[in-house]
Protein backbone atom coordinates (compact mmCIF):
# COMPACT_ATOMS: atom_id res chain seq x y z
CA UNK A 1 0.00 0.00 0.00
CA UNK A 2 1.36 3.45 -0.90
CA UNK A 3 2.23 5.68 1.94
CA UNK A 4 0.46 8.64 0.36
CA UNK A 5 -2.87 6.88 0.56
CA UNK A 6 -2.44 6.45 4.28
CA UNK A 7 -1.32 9.95 5.13
CA UNK A 8 -3.55 11.82 7.55
CA UNK A 9 -6.56 13.25 5.82
CA UNK A 10 -9.01 15.62 7.40
CA UNK A 11 -12.19 15.54 5.35
CA UNK A 12 -15.08 17.72 6.11
CA UNK A 13 -16.97 16.52 9.15
CA UNK A 14 -13.98 14.61 10.57
CA UNK A 15 -14.43 14.20 14.30
CA UNK A 16 -12.32 16.66 16.16
CA UNK A 17 -9.05 15.21 17.46
CA UNK A 18 -9.32 11.73 15.90
CA UNK A 19 -6.42 12.39 13.54
CA UNK A 20 -4.18 13.55 16.37
CA UNK A 21 -5.17 10.49 18.40
CA UNK A 22 -4.26 8.14 15.55
CA UNK A 23 -0.91 9.81 15.13
CA UNK A 24 0.03 9.84 18.83
CA UNK A 25 -1.42 6.47 19.87
CA UNK A 26 1.41 4.19 21.23
CA UNK A 27 0.10 1.19 19.36
CA UNK A 28 -1.34 0.59 15.92
CA UNK A 29 -4.28 2.94 15.15
CA UNK A 30 -6.63 3.42 12.19
CA UNK A 31 -9.51 5.64 11.24
CA UNK A 32 -12.00 4.21 8.80
CA UNK A 33 -14.41 6.29 6.88
CA UNK A 34 -18.11 5.62 6.55
CA UNK A 35 -17.29 3.28 3.67
CA UNK A 36 -14.98 1.25 5.94
CA UNK A 37 -11.96 2.32 3.89
CA UNK A 38 -8.76 3.46 5.60
CA UNK A 39 -8.90 7.19 6.06
CA UNK A 40 -5.94 7.54 8.41
CA UNK A 41 -3.24 5.24 9.90
CA UNK A 42 -0.19 5.72 12.07
CA UNK A 43 3.25 4.31 11.24
CA UNK A 44 2.78 1.06 13.19
CA UNK A 45 -0.52 0.33 11.47
CA UNK A 46 1.03 1.12 8.10
CA UNK A 47 3.85 -1.37 8.79
CA UNK A 48 1.32 -4.04 9.70
CA UNK A 49 -0.61 -3.41 6.48
CA UNK A 50 2.60 -3.63 4.45
CA UNK A 51 3.53 -6.99 6.02
CA UNK A 52 0.07 -8.57 6.04
CA UNK A 53 -2.96 -6.65 4.70
CA UNK A 54 -5.32 -9.62 5.23
CA UNK A 55 -6.24 -8.68 8.78
CA UNK A 56 -7.95 -5.47 7.62
CA UNK A 57 -10.73 -7.29 5.77
CA UNK A 58 -11.42 -9.27 8.97
CA UNK A 59 -11.89 -6.02 10.90
CA UNK A 60 -14.03 -4.51 8.14
CA UNK A 61 -16.34 -7.53 8.18
CA UNK A 62 -16.52 -7.35 11.94
CA UNK A 63 -17.46 -3.66 11.90
CA UNK A 64 -20.03 -4.21 9.19
CA UNK A 65 -21.75 -6.82 11.32
CA UNK A 66 -21.60 -4.76 14.51
CA UNK A 67 -24.43 -2.64 15.80
CA UNK A 68 -23.76 0.50 17.80
CA UNK A 69 -20.64 -0.44 19.87
CA UNK A 70 -18.50 -3.12 18.25
CA UNK A 71 -16.33 -3.69 21.35
CA UNK A 72 -13.05 -5.68 21.04
CA UNK A 73 -11.72 -7.93 18.32
CA UNK A 74 -8.45 -9.94 18.28
CA UNK A 75 -6.91 -10.84 14.93
CA UNK A 76 -3.63 -12.54 14.00
CA UNK A 77 -1.17 -10.49 12.08
CA UNK A 78 1.95 -11.80 10.34
CA UNK A 79 4.93 -9.61 11.10
CA UNK A 80 8.70 -9.74 10.75
CA UNK A 81 8.82 -11.18 14.30
CA UNK A 82 6.30 -13.85 13.46
CA UNK A 83 2.59 -14.15 14.10
CA UNK A 84 1.35 -11.56 16.57
CA UNK A 85 -2.09 -11.18 18.10
CA UNK A 86 -3.48 -7.66 18.02
CA UNK A 87 -6.56 -6.77 20.02
CA UNK A 88 -8.56 -3.95 18.40
CA UNK A 89 -11.04 -1.63 20.08
CA UNK A 90 -13.62 -0.18 17.70
CA UNK A 91 -15.08 3.24 18.46
CA UNK A 92 -17.84 4.58 16.16
CA UNK A 93 -17.39 8.16 14.92
CA UNK A 94 -20.01 10.78 14.29
CA UNK A 95 -19.51 10.63 10.53
CA UNK A 96 -20.30 6.92 10.43
CA UNK A 97 -16.70 5.85 10.40
CA UNK A 98 -14.73 4.01 13.07
CA UNK A 99 -11.67 4.66 15.13
CA UNK A 100 -9.64 1.45 15.64
CA UNK A 101 -7.05 1.35 18.39
CA UNK A 102 -4.85 -1.79 18.54
CA UNK A 103 -2.86 -3.43 21.34
CA UNK A 104 -0.23 -6.16 20.98
CA UNK A 105 -1.81 -9.02 22.98
CA UNK A 106 0.70 -11.67 21.93
CA UNK A 107 2.68 -11.88 25.18
CA UNK A 108 -0.37 -11.73 27.41
CA UNK A 109 -2.10 -14.42 25.44
CA UNK A 110 0.99 -16.58 25.57
CA UNK A 111 1.21 -16.04 29.31
CA UNK A 112 -2.48 -16.81 29.70
CA UNK A 113 -2.16 -19.89 27.53
CA UNK A 114 0.93 -20.99 29.47
CA UNK A 115 -0.90 -20.49 32.76
CA UNK A 116 -3.89 -22.45 31.50
CA UNK A 117 -1.66 -25.24 30.28
CA UNK A 118 0.23 -25.19 33.57
CA UNK A 119 -2.98 -25.49 35.51
CA UNK A 120 -4.20 -28.28 33.25
CA UNK A 121 -0.84 -30.04 33.52
CA UNK A 122 -0.86 -29.73 37.32
CA UNK A 123 -4.41 -31.02 37.43
CA UNK A 124 -3.55 -33.98 35.20
CA UNK A 125 -0.42 -34.82 37.19
CA UNK A 126 -2.32 -34.65 40.49
CA UNK A 127 -5.03 -36.94 39.14
CA UNK A 128 -2.49 -39.36 37.68
CA UNK A 129 -0.24 -39.46 40.73
CA UNK A 130 -3.03 -39.78 43.30
CA UNK A 131 -6.51 -41.14 43.65
CA UNK A 132 -7.85 -37.91 45.09
CA UNK A 133 -6.74 -34.45 46.19
CA UNK A 134 -8.36 -32.70 49.13
CA UNK A 135 -8.34 -29.65 51.32
CA UNK A 136 -9.68 -29.11 54.82
CA UNK A 137 -10.78 -25.84 56.36
CA UNK A 138 -10.22 -24.30 59.80
CA UNK A 139 -12.96 -26.52 61.28
CA UNK A 140 -11.14 -29.63 60.05
CA UNK A 141 -13.82 -30.68 57.55
CA UNK A 142 -13.34 -31.18 53.83
CA UNK A 143 -13.79 -27.98 51.81
CA UNK A 144 -12.47 -29.46 48.56
CA UNK A 145 -12.22 -32.96 47.09
CA UNK A 146 -11.42 -33.78 43.48
CA UNK A 147 -14.44 -34.26 41.27
CA UNK A 148 -14.18 -38.04 41.14
CA UNK A 149 -14.58 -38.37 44.91
CA UNK A 150 -12.68 -40.86 47.02
CA UNK A 151 -12.93 -44.38 48.50
CA UNK A 152 -16.27 -44.96 46.83
CA UNK A 153 -17.78 -41.68 48.11
CA UNK A 154 -18.85 -38.95 45.71
CA UNK A 155 -17.58 -35.40 46.15
CA UNK A 156 -20.84 -34.03 47.59
CA UNK A 157 -20.81 -36.70 50.30
CA UNK A 158 -17.33 -35.67 51.42
CA UNK A 159 -17.63 -31.89 51.40
CA UNK A 160 -18.26 -30.77 54.99
CA UNK A 161 -17.41 -34.24 56.37
CA UNK A 162 -14.98 -34.64 59.27
CA UNK A 163 -12.15 -36.85 57.85
CA UNK A 164 -11.86 -38.69 61.18
CA UNK A 165 -15.17 -40.34 60.42
CA UNK A 166 -13.35 -42.17 57.60
CA UNK A 167 -10.63 -43.51 59.93
CA UNK A 168 -10.74 -47.05 61.31
CA UNK A 169 -11.58 -47.27 65.00
CA UNK A 170 -8.01 -48.14 65.95
CA UNK A 171 -6.80 -44.98 64.16
CA UNK A 172 -9.23 -42.68 65.97
CA UNK A 173 -6.69 -41.21 68.40
CA UNK A 174 -3.72 -41.14 66.01
CA UNK A 175 -2.54 -38.08 64.04
CA UNK A 176 -4.06 -37.86 60.57
CA UNK A 177 -2.77 -35.87 57.57
CA UNK A 178 -6.13 -34.10 57.23
CA UNK A 179 -5.54 -31.96 60.33
CA UNK A 180 -1.74 -31.91 60.27
CA UNK A 181 0.23 -28.89 61.48
CA UNK A 182 3.44 -30.01 59.80
CA UNK A 183 4.30 -31.38 56.35
CA UNK A 184 3.47 -35.05 55.81
CA UNK A 185 5.23 -37.11 53.16
CA UNK A 186 4.10 -40.57 52.08
CA UNK A 187 2.31 -41.46 55.33
CA UNK A 188 0.41 -44.78 55.27
CA UNK A 189 -2.96 -45.05 57.00
CA UNK A 190 -6.11 -47.16 56.85
CA UNK A 191 -9.52 -45.64 56.09
CA UNK A 192 -13.02 -47.01 55.66
CA UNK A 193 -14.39 -47.23 52.13
CA UNK A 194 -17.99 -46.43 51.35
CA UNK A 195 -18.82 -50.16 51.50
CA UNK A 196 -17.20 -50.47 54.94
CA UNK A 197 -14.12 -52.37 53.81
CA UNK A 198 -10.69 -51.15 54.99
CA UNK A 199 -8.60 -49.26 52.46
CA UNK A 200 -4.91 -48.45 52.81
CA UNK A 201 -3.89 -45.04 51.47
CA UNK A 202 -0.58 -43.19 51.25
CA UNK A 203 -1.03 -39.48 52.01
CA UNK A 204 1.13 -36.42 51.53
CA UNK A 205 -0.06 -33.11 52.98
CA UNK A 206 0.91 -29.53 53.81
CA UNK A 207 -0.60 -27.38 56.56
CA UNK A 208 -2.13 -23.99 55.65
CA UNK A 209 -1.43 -20.96 57.86
CA UNK A 210 -2.74 -17.38 57.82
CA UNK A 211 -0.75 -14.16 57.94
CA UNK A 212 -0.87 -14.22 61.74
CA UNK A 213 0.31 -17.83 61.90
CA UNK A 214 -3.16 -19.22 62.57
CA UNK A 215 -3.94 -22.70 61.24
CA UNK A 216 -6.34 -22.55 58.32
CA UNK A 217 -6.48 -26.22 57.37
CA UNK A 218 -4.47 -28.61 55.27
CA UNK A 219 -4.12 -29.59 51.66
CA UNK A 220 -2.86 -32.86 50.22
CA UNK A 221 -3.26 -35.92 48.03
CA UNK A 222 -3.99 -39.58 48.79
CA UNK A 223 -3.25 -42.70 46.80
CA UNK A 224 -5.10 -45.96 47.41
CA UNK A 225 -2.52 -48.74 47.80
CA UNK A 226 -4.80 -51.43 49.24
CA UNK A 227 -4.21 -53.85 46.40
CA UNK A 228 -0.45 -53.40 46.56
CA UNK A 229 -0.42 -53.82 50.36
CA UNK A 230 -2.58 -56.94 50.18
CA UNK A 231 -0.42 -58.36 47.39
CA UNK A 232 2.71 -57.61 49.40
CA UNK A 233 1.20 -59.20 52.49
CA UNK A 234 0.17 -62.26 50.49
CA UNK A 235 3.63 -62.47 48.94
CA UNK A 236 5.19 -62.23 52.41
CA UNK A 237 2.88 -65.00 53.64
CA UNK A 238 3.74 -67.16 50.64
CA UNK A 239 7.46 -66.61 51.18
CA UNK A 240 7.14 -67.38 54.88
CA UNK A 241 5.13 -70.50 54.06
CA UNK A 242 7.75 -71.57 51.53
CA UNK A 243 10.52 -70.93 54.07
CA UNK A 244 8.81 -73.01 56.76
CA UNK A 245 7.92 -75.73 54.28
CA UNK A 246 11.48 -75.80 52.92
CA UNK A 247 12.78 -76.19 56.47
CA UNK A 248 10.47 -79.16 57.05
CA UNK A 249 11.39 -80.69 53.69
CA UNK A 250 15.11 -80.32 54.38
CA UNK A 251 14.57 -81.86 57.80
CA UNK A 252 12.89 -84.85 56.19
CA UNK A 253 15.67 -85.20 53.62
CA UNK A 254 18.47 -84.87 56.15
CA UNK A 255 17.17 -87.87 58.08
CA UNK A 256 18.36 -91.12 56.55
CA UNK A 257 15.91 -93.11 58.66
CA UNK A 258 12.40 -92.34 57.38
CA UNK A 259 10.80 -93.30 60.71
CA UNK A 260 13.05 -90.87 62.58
CA UNK A 261 12.32 -88.23 59.93
CA UNK A 262 8.59 -88.46 60.70
CA UNK A 263 9.25 -87.81 64.39
CA UNK A 264 11.29 -84.73 63.51
CA UNK A 265 8.63 -83.64 61.01
CA UNK A 266 5.91 -83.75 63.68
CA UNK A 267 8.02 -81.43 65.85
CA UNK A 268 8.78 -78.95 63.07
CA UNK A 269 5.18 -78.95 61.78
CA UNK A 270 3.83 -78.05 65.22
CA UNK A 271 6.34 -75.24 65.55
CA UNK A 272 5.72 -73.90 62.05
CA UNK A 273 1.97 -73.72 62.71
CA UNK A 274 2.38 -72.34 66.26
CA UNK A 275 0.47 -75.38 67.44
CA UNK A 276 0.40 -77.18 70.77
CA UNK A 277 0.97 -80.58 69.21
CA UNK A 278 1.11 -82.70 66.08
CA UNK A 279 0.45 -86.33 65.23
CA UNK A 280 1.45 -88.15 62.08
CA UNK A 281 -0.50 -91.27 61.14
CA UNK A 282 0.29 -93.92 58.62
CA UNK A 283 -2.19 -96.07 56.74
CA UNK A 284 -1.84 -99.81 57.15
CA UNK A 285 -2.38 -102.69 59.52
CA UNK A 286 -0.52 -103.23 62.73
CA UNK A 287 -0.15 -101.64 66.13
CA UNK A 288 1.34 -98.19 66.56
CA UNK A 289 2.95 -96.55 69.58
CA UNK A 290 -0.49 -95.63 70.90
CA UNK A 291 -1.41 -99.28 71.23
CA UNK A 292 -3.46 -99.95 68.15
CA UNK A 293 -4.81 -98.79 64.80
CA UNK A 294 -7.22 -95.87 64.68
CA UNK A 295 -9.33 -94.01 62.20
CA UNK A 296 -9.98 -96.38 59.34
CA UNK A 297 -6.64 -98.16 59.51
CA UNK A 298 -4.55 -95.08 60.43
CA UNK A 299 -1.73 -95.98 62.83
CA UNK A 300 0.05 -93.36 64.93
CA UNK A 301 3.77 -93.29 64.04
CA UNK A 302 4.95 -89.91 65.41
CA UNK A 303 3.73 -87.40 67.98
CA UNK A 304 4.95 -84.12 69.45
CA UNK A 305 3.70 -81.61 72.00
CA UNK A 306 0.75 -81.52 74.35
CA UNK A 307 -0.79 -85.02 74.37
CA UNK A 308 -4.38 -85.67 73.44
CA UNK A 309 -4.71 -88.02 76.41
CA UNK A 310 -7.87 -86.33 77.70
CA UNK A 311 -9.59 -86.79 74.34
CA UNK A 312 -11.50 -90.04 74.17
CA UNK A 313 -10.43 -92.30 71.34
CA UNK A 314 -14.03 -92.83 70.28
CA UNK A 315 -14.28 -89.05 69.79
CA UNK A 316 -10.99 -88.84 67.87
CA UNK A 317 -11.68 -91.74 65.55
CA UNK A 318 -14.59 -90.11 63.66
CA UNK A 319 -12.40 -87.07 63.01
CA UNK A 320 -9.61 -89.28 61.67
CA UNK A 321 -12.13 -91.12 59.50
CA UNK A 322 -13.26 -87.77 58.09
CA UNK A 323 -9.67 -86.65 57.47
CA UNK A 324 -8.91 -89.92 55.66
CA UNK A 325 -11.99 -89.55 53.46
CA UNK A 326 -11.68 -85.82 52.66
CA UNK A 327 -9.61 -84.25 49.91
CA UNK A 328 -8.37 -81.12 51.67
CA UNK A 329 -8.08 -79.84 55.21
CA UNK A 330 -10.59 -80.78 57.90
CA UNK A 331 -11.21 -78.61 60.97
CA UNK A 332 -12.80 -79.92 64.15
CA UNK A 333 -13.18 -79.31 67.88
CA UNK A 334 -12.44 -82.01 70.45
CA UNK A 335 -12.52 -81.21 74.14
CA UNK A 336 -10.35 -78.18 74.83
CA UNK A 337 -8.59 -78.41 71.47
CA UNK A 338 -9.28 -77.05 68.00
CA UNK A 339 -7.81 -79.45 65.46
CA UNK A 340 -6.93 -79.32 61.80
CA UNK A 341 -5.95 -82.35 59.74
CA UNK A 342 -5.24 -83.46 56.21
CA UNK A 343 -4.75 -86.82 54.56
CA UNK A 344 -1.42 -87.72 53.01
CA UNK A 345 -1.15 -89.38 49.63
CA UNK A 346 1.35 -90.92 47.27
CA UNK A 347 0.35 -91.35 43.65
CA UNK A 348 -3.21 -90.33 44.58
CA UNK A 349 -3.56 -93.16 47.10
CA UNK A 350 -4.15 -92.57 50.82
CA UNK A 351 -1.11 -93.48 52.92
CA UNK A 352 -1.62 -91.52 56.14
CA UNK A 353 -2.72 -88.29 57.80
CA UNK A 354 -1.37 -85.28 59.70
CA UNK A 355 -3.26 -83.90 62.70
CA UNK A 356 -2.37 -80.63 64.46
CA UNK A 357 -4.07 -78.96 67.43
CA UNK A 358 -4.19 -75.78 69.49
CA UNK A 359 -6.02 -74.83 72.64
CA UNK A 360 -9.51 -73.48 72.05
CA UNK A 361 -8.36 -70.11 73.47
CA UNK A 362 -5.77 -69.69 70.67
CA UNK A 363 -6.27 -68.03 67.29
CA UNK A 364 -8.51 -70.07 64.97
CA UNK A 365 -7.00 -71.76 61.93
CA UNK A 366 -6.78 -69.42 58.95
CA UNK A 367 -6.21 -69.88 55.24
CA UNK A 368 -2.45 -69.54 55.66
CA UNK A 369 -2.45 -72.44 58.15
CA UNK A 370 -4.42 -74.54 55.68
CA UNK A 371 -1.95 -73.84 52.86
CA UNK A 372 1.03 -74.70 55.06
CA UNK A 373 -0.55 -77.94 56.33
CA UNK A 374 -1.36 -78.95 52.74
CA UNK A 375 2.27 -78.47 51.75
CA UNK A 376 3.42 -80.46 54.79
CA UNK A 377 0.93 -83.25 54.01
CA UNK A 378 2.29 -83.55 50.46
CA UNK A 379 5.82 -84.14 51.73
CA UNK A 380 4.71 -86.40 54.60
CA UNK A 381 3.00 -88.54 51.96
CA UNK A 382 6.34 -88.82 50.16
CA UNK A 383 8.06 -89.66 53.47
CA UNK A 384 5.49 -92.41 54.09
CA UNK A 385 6.21 -93.83 50.65
CA UNK A 386 9.95 -93.63 51.38
CA UNK A 387 9.42 -95.43 54.68
CA UNK A 388 7.38 -98.14 52.94
CA UNK A 389 10.18 -98.54 50.40
CA UNK A 390 12.78 -98.84 53.17
CA UNK A 391 10.65 -101.45 54.90
CA UNK A 392 10.26 -103.35 51.67
CA UNK A 393 14.01 -103.37 51.15
CA UNK A 394 14.50 -104.49 54.74
CA UNK A 395 11.97 -107.28 54.28
CA UNK A 396 13.69 -108.38 51.11
CA UNK A 397 17.02 -108.50 52.92
CA UNK A 398 15.63 -110.14 56.07
CA UNK A 399 12.93 -112.42 54.76
CA UNK A 400 12.76 -115.51 52.66
CA UNK A 401 11.24 -114.50 49.34
CA UNK A 402 9.00 -117.57 49.07
CA UNK A 403 7.58 -118.01 52.58
CA UNK A 404 8.01 -114.57 54.10
CA UNK A 405 9.80 -116.07 57.11
CA UNK A 406 13.14 -114.77 58.39
CA UNK A 407 15.97 -115.99 56.20
CA UNK A 408 18.94 -117.94 57.59
CA UNK A 409 21.18 -114.91 58.14
CA UNK A 410 18.56 -112.76 59.84
CA UNK A 411 17.26 -115.61 62.00
CA UNK A 412 20.64 -116.40 63.47
CA UNK A 413 21.46 -112.69 63.95
CA UNK A 414 18.23 -112.25 65.91
CA UNK A 415 18.81 -115.45 67.84
CA UNK A 416 22.33 -114.31 68.72
CA UNK A 417 20.92 -111.06 70.11
CA UNK A 418 18.29 -112.96 72.08
CA UNK A 419 20.76 -115.37 73.67
CA UNK A 420 23.01 -112.46 74.67
CA UNK A 421 20.28 -111.31 77.08
CA UNK A 422 20.42 -113.24 80.36
CA UNK A 423 17.37 -111.68 81.98
CA UNK A 424 14.84 -113.96 80.28
CA UNK A 425 13.56 -117.34 81.38
CA UNK A 426 13.73 -120.66 79.51
CA UNK A 427 13.05 -120.59 75.76
CA UNK A 428 12.93 -123.27 73.09
CA UNK A 429 14.21 -123.83 69.57
CA UNK A 430 12.18 -126.08 67.25
CA UNK A 431 14.14 -127.48 64.30
CA UNK A 432 11.61 -128.55 61.63
CA UNK A 433 12.23 -130.72 58.57
CA UNK A 434 9.66 -131.76 55.95
CA UNK A 435 9.02 -135.46 55.42
CA UNK A 436 8.61 -136.78 51.86
CA UNK A 437 9.04 -133.33 50.33
CA UNK A 438 11.39 -134.47 47.57
CA UNK A 439 8.68 -136.73 46.20
CA UNK A 440 6.38 -133.74 45.72
CA UNK A 441 8.95 -132.01 43.53
CA UNK A 442 9.72 -135.19 41.62
CA UNK A 443 6.12 -136.11 40.88
CA UNK A 444 4.31 -132.73 40.69
CA UNK A 445 7.05 -130.24 39.92
CA UNK A 446 8.58 -127.34 41.73
CA UNK A 447 5.43 -125.24 41.49
CA UNK A 448 3.63 -127.73 43.74
CA UNK A 449 6.72 -127.87 45.93
CA UNK A 450 6.67 -124.07 46.34
CA UNK A 451 3.01 -124.27 47.38
CA UNK A 452 3.98 -126.75 50.11
CA UNK A 453 6.79 -124.50 51.37
CA UNK A 454 4.47 -121.48 51.49
CA UNK A 455 1.85 -123.49 53.39
CA UNK A 456 4.45 -124.60 55.94
CA UNK A 457 5.61 -120.98 56.29
CA UNK A 458 2.03 -119.94 57.06
CA UNK A 459 1.74 -122.78 59.56
CA UNK A 460 4.89 -121.71 61.39
CA UNK A 461 3.98 -118.00 61.48
CA UNK A 462 0.39 -118.56 62.65
CA UNK A 463 -0.07 -117.81 66.33
CA UNK A 464 3.46 -116.50 66.92
CA UNK A 465 3.91 -114.05 69.76
CA UNK A 466 6.14 -110.97 70.02
CA UNK A 467 9.60 -112.38 70.59
CA UNK A 468 9.01 -115.56 68.58
CA UNK A 469 11.15 -116.03 65.46
CA UNK A 470 9.93 -118.25 62.59
CA UNK A 471 12.54 -118.84 59.89
CA UNK A 472 13.51 -120.88 56.88
CA UNK A 473 17.10 -122.12 56.81
CA UNK A 474 16.90 -123.30 53.21
CA UNK A 475 15.35 -126.15 51.21
CA UNK A 476 12.80 -127.89 53.40
CA UNK A 477 14.42 -126.98 56.73
CA UNK A 478 12.64 -124.55 59.05
CA UNK A 479 13.16 -123.24 62.59
CA UNK A 480 10.91 -121.67 65.19
CA UNK A 481 12.28 -119.89 68.25
CA UNK A 482 9.79 -119.68 71.12
CA UNK A 483 10.73 -116.90 73.51
CA UNK A 484 9.94 -117.49 77.21
CA UNK A 485 8.66 -121.03 76.64
CA UNK A 486 9.39 -124.08 78.82
CA UNK A 487 9.37 -127.70 77.75
CA UNK A 488 5.60 -128.12 78.17
CA UNK A 489 4.84 -125.07 76.01
CA UNK A 490 7.31 -126.24 73.35
CA UNK A 491 5.59 -129.66 73.23
CA UNK A 492 2.18 -128.00 72.77
CA UNK A 493 3.47 -125.93 69.89
CA UNK A 494 5.02 -129.03 68.29
CA UNK A 495 1.71 -130.87 68.61
CA UNK A 496 -0.08 -127.93 66.99
CA UNK A 497 2.36 -127.94 64.07
CA UNK A 498 1.94 -131.70 63.54
CA UNK A 499 -1.85 -131.37 63.63
CA UNK A 500 -1.73 -128.47 61.20
CA UNK A 501 0.52 -130.40 58.86
CA UNK A 502 -1.99 -133.20 58.73
CA UNK A 503 -4.37 -130.74 57.10
CA UNK A 504 -1.94 -130.35 54.21
CA UNK A 505 -2.18 -133.95 53.19
CA UNK A 506 -3.79 -133.02 49.87
CA UNK A 507 -0.43 -131.53 48.83
CA UNK A 508 1.37 -134.86 49.31
CA UNK A 509 3.01 -136.64 46.40
CA UNK A 510 0.95 -139.78 47.03
CA UNK A 511 -0.78 -141.65 49.90
CA UNK A 512 2.31 -143.82 50.16
CA UNK A 513 4.49 -140.74 50.71
CA UNK A 514 2.42 -138.37 52.88
CA UNK A 515 3.76 -134.99 53.79
CA UNK A 516 4.77 -134.60 57.39
CA UNK A 517 7.07 -132.85 59.85
CA UNK A 518 9.94 -134.08 61.95
CA UNK A 519 10.61 -131.69 64.81
CA UNK A 520 13.53 -131.46 67.18
CA UNK A 521 13.05 -129.48 70.40
CA UNK A 522 15.93 -127.96 72.35
CA UNK A 523 15.08 -126.01 75.52
CA UNK A 524 17.53 -123.21 76.28
CA UNK A 525 18.19 -122.08 79.83
CA UNK A 526 20.00 -118.73 80.14
CA UNK A 527 23.18 -118.54 82.15
CA UNK A 528 24.64 -121.89 81.12
CA UNK A 529 26.90 -120.43 78.43
CA UNK A 530 25.26 -122.25 75.53
CA UNK A 531 26.08 -120.77 72.14
CA UNK A 532 23.81 -120.47 69.14
CA UNK A 533 25.75 -123.20 67.38
CA UNK A 534 25.43 -125.57 70.34
CA UNK A 535 21.71 -124.88 70.67
CA UNK A 536 21.15 -125.42 66.95
CA UNK A 537 23.14 -128.66 66.96
CA UNK A 538 21.04 -130.02 69.86
CA UNK A 539 17.80 -129.19 68.08
CA UNK A 540 19.10 -130.61 64.78
CA UNK A 541 20.13 -133.87 66.46
CA UNK A 542 16.70 -134.15 68.10
CA UNK A 543 15.06 -133.65 64.71
CA UNK A 544 17.03 -136.55 63.21
CA UNK A 545 16.07 -138.62 66.24
CA UNK A 546 12.40 -137.87 65.46
CA UNK A 547 12.86 -138.97 61.84
CA UNK A 548 14.34 -142.26 62.97
CA UNK A 549 11.16 -143.00 64.93
CA UNK A 550 9.21 -143.08 61.71
CA UNK A 551 8.74 -139.41 60.75
CA UNK A 552 5.79 -137.20 61.65
CA UNK A 553 6.97 -136.95 65.27
CA UNK A 554 8.95 -134.65 67.53
CA UNK A 555 11.79 -135.45 69.87
CA UNK A 556 13.22 -133.57 72.82
CA UNK A 557 16.97 -132.91 72.92
CA UNK A 558 18.90 -133.62 76.13
CA UNK A 559 19.62 -130.58 78.30
CA UNK A 560 22.74 -128.63 77.59
CA UNK A 561 25.65 -129.58 79.86
CA UNK A 562 28.31 -126.92 80.06
CA UNK A 563 31.92 -128.12 79.92
CA UNK A 564 33.51 -128.43 83.37
CA UNK A 565 35.81 -125.53 84.21
CA UNK A 566 39.53 -126.13 83.64
CA UNK A 567 41.47 -125.92 86.92
CA UNK A 568 44.88 -124.36 86.51
CA UNK A 569 47.80 -126.16 88.25
CA UNK A 570 49.76 -124.27 90.84
CA UNK A 571 52.88 -122.68 89.49
CA UNK A 572 55.06 -124.86 91.77
CA UNK A 573 53.65 -128.02 90.18
CA UNK A 574 54.61 -127.09 86.67
CA UNK A 575 57.64 -128.98 85.53
CA UNK A 576 59.94 -127.50 83.03
CA UNK A 577 62.14 -129.40 80.68
CA UNK A 578 65.81 -129.46 81.56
Amino acid sequence: MATASLSPIAPAGEPAGSGALVATYPGPALRLGPDRAVADANAEAEEMLDNDPRWLSDLQSWLAASSVAPGLRSVPVESARGIMIVEWAGVPLADGGFLLLGRDDTLERQLRHTLTESRRRYKDLVEVSSDFAWETGPDGTFVFVTHKGALGYDTDSLIGLDPRRLALDEWGDLPLPFDTHRPVDQSELWLKSADGTPACVVASALPLFGSQGEWLGARGVCRDVTDQVLRSAELARVRNRERLLAHIVHTLRDQLDAAAALIVASTETARALSADGCRIYRAGDGVGPDGGPMGGGLVLVAEFGTPLSDVESDSLQPLLDRVAATDGTVVGQLGDFQLIGERTEHRQALNGAVLVWRGDDAEPWDEEDRHLLSGVADHIGIAHAHLAYQERLRRLSERDGLTGLFNRRTFFERLEETLSRTDSGPSALLYVDLDNFKAVNDLHGHQQGDAVLRAVGTLLSTGVRPGDLPGRLGGDEFVLWLGRADEAQARRVADRLLTGMAGLGHLSASPEKPLGLSIGIAVHVPGRGETVRELTDRADAAMYAAKKTGKGHYALAPSHRPDPPVTALPATAVETAP
